[in-house]
């Protein structure tokens, strides 16, 4: 029975690296990609498109996304942009306006005299317009303030020569200029959570989400799903693009449709927006609960490839605490058991770490150039320590074993064993650590701290506590509002 029970505990060690396991598995299907032959079925047309913007107090950045979409080298009787102003109150109307003189028919300004009721209410009042007028031949939702580089829109309408297609997504770069810190640790965020994932997710044949700053949506495929949006969750554009192949059409990201968006520079400002996000993925979790494991039914959608993806992203705290829960019941029954588990989970997480860096750095190497040093700091310095000991950590004591022992650093010794028990827990601290950082970014005091702290903790951390912060807004029943996140404008000449 102690044997079964071991296994037990060192499978929920193990379980730890979970997260950095699929994101090398995605990699590798990534890197599979072109065997589907992604390109096999497109053909340069030009659809009708209207594009949709829902804005709120927008002013800061409105008008260079406008004169960016109607720069685009698209046939501009093709091409329509509808504002739907949700009841700003700042020179939002006015710079539409303006748009709208310079380019009529082009520019469309809707208004809601009362707002409020989340962005899929915005955009839905778009869409209704928009199938009243019975032009378009597809819908391109995007954010107000993502800027389209010169051909993303038509790198992703070639796609729908592809009947089977009904949504085409693009790759979401973070732009901003000048950028910091947190900027740069979310651009190479985004490389993996993206240019890989989504990439990995094409091989599949089933993608998790249209993202909602460049979603494109086949006429056929909106009317299937009764043209309008779901109201009823945070994370309308996940739904969408679950309820598209569900309806039978394929979803498809365009990595070569580049579009630049403005994201959050401080932690406080990344956990409003990602919090959110990870509400969103809960409730789609429960939403689609019937989807999961279940391939002959739904197809590529619930097979377990997908699943583990899926799981990888929004239960990843809940593997930290398993693993924690491991490490430390076997610390207090198997002390030899738990080194070993221990140097086993961090070296499978620190060989996982090498592949996902240098590939990251490789399959976008204009963004590695810019956020290298955050992507080798992205587990944190502490992380990267015990990485070092589960890899090297025999060598390390072989080599320098009397000059560890002659600073207490020797079995038996209580700074030993105080040492193990902060290892073995770090990962479940890490993400409390996480939430610590934030208040404090939240309090304004001590700001110059915020920057070395997070390095020290890692962003991963950081993604895991706002993890958390969405299981804990859904069962407190916090009110679902559009919170977005303020945007001013610093997206950089970089992205025209």
């Amino acid at each position: 029975m102690n044997a079964v029970v071991n296994i037990l505990l060192v499978a929920m060690v193990l379980s730890g690296a979970a997260v950095v396991v699929v994101g090398c598995v995605q990699f590798l299907l990534a890197a599979l990609h072109v065997l589907r032959r992604p390109y096999a079925r497109v053909a340069e047309i030009y659809p009708r498109v209207a594009v949709v913007i829902p804005a709120w107090n927008e002013a800061a950045v409105l008008q260079r996304t406008i004169d960016t979409l109607l720069a685009m080298p698209y046939p501009a009787d093709r091409l329509r942009v509808y504002v739907v102003d949700d009841a700003s109150t700042d020179e939002t109307p006015r710079i539409v306006a303006e748009c709208s003189e310079r380019a009529p028919g082009a520019v469309v300004y809707l208004r809601r005299e009362h707002g409020g009721q989340g962005k899929a209410a915005v955009i839905n009042h778009g869409l209704a317009r928009i199938r009243a007028d019975g032009w378009y031949e597809a819908v391109l939702i995007i954010d107000a303030d993502v800027l389209l580089s010169a051909t993303a829109l038509r790198r992703m309408a070639r796609h729908l020569a592809d009947e089977q297609v009904g949504g085409v997504t693009a790759y979401i770069k973070e732009g901003s200029e000048p950028a910091n810190y947190m900027n740069r640790f979310v651009a190479f965020e985004y490389i993996t959570a993206q240019a890989a994932a989504r990439r990995a997710q094409n091989t599949l044949g089933a993608q998790a989400c249209l993202a909602g700053g460049a979603q494109l949506i086949r006429r056929e495929a909106l009317e299937r799903l009764g043209g309008q949006l779901d109201t009823s969750t945070l994370a309308e554009d996940t739904v969408t693009t679950f309820r598209i192949q569900l309806a039978g059409y394929r979803v498809r990201f365009e990595g070569n449709a580049v579009v630049w968006a403005e994201e959050p520079n401080t932690i406080s400002a990344l956990w409003k927006q990602r919090v959110r996000w990870a509400r969103g993925n809960t409730q789609v979790t429960w939403r689609f609960r019937r989807v999961w494991l279940h391939p002959l039914r739904v197809g590529a959608l619930g097979g377990p490839t997908f699943a583990a993806i899926w799981a990888s992203v929004v239960f990843m705290p809940v593997f930290m605490l398993a693993a924690t829960t491991g490490l430390l019941t076997l610390f207090f029954t198997d002390r030899s058991l738990s080194i070993e588990a221990f140097r086993m989970l961090w070296a499978l997480t620190g060989g996982a770490f090498v592949f996902i860096t240098l590939s990251s750095l490789l399959i976008d190497t204009e963004s590695g150039r810019r956020c290298w040093r955050q992507g080798l700091l992205f587990p944190g310095a502490i992380n990267l320590l015990l990485i070092v000991v589960g890899l090297f950590g025999p060598m390390i004591t072989a080599v320098f074993g009397s000059q560890l022992a002659s600073v207490g650093l020797r079995s038996g010794e209580p700074l030993v064993t105080y040492l193990l028990l902060f290892a073995d827990i770090w990962l479940t601290a890490s993400i409390l650590c996480a939430y610590l950082l934030k208040r404090l970014d939240d309090s304004g005091r001590l700001r110059m701290l915020v920057r070395p702290l997070l390095y020290l903790i890692g962003y991963g951390a950081l993604l895991c506590a706002i993890t958390v912060g969405g299981y804990v807004a859904e069962i407190r029943g916090t009110e679902r509002r559009w919170e977005k996140t303020e945007k001013v404008g610093r997206t950089g000449e970089l992205a025209i």
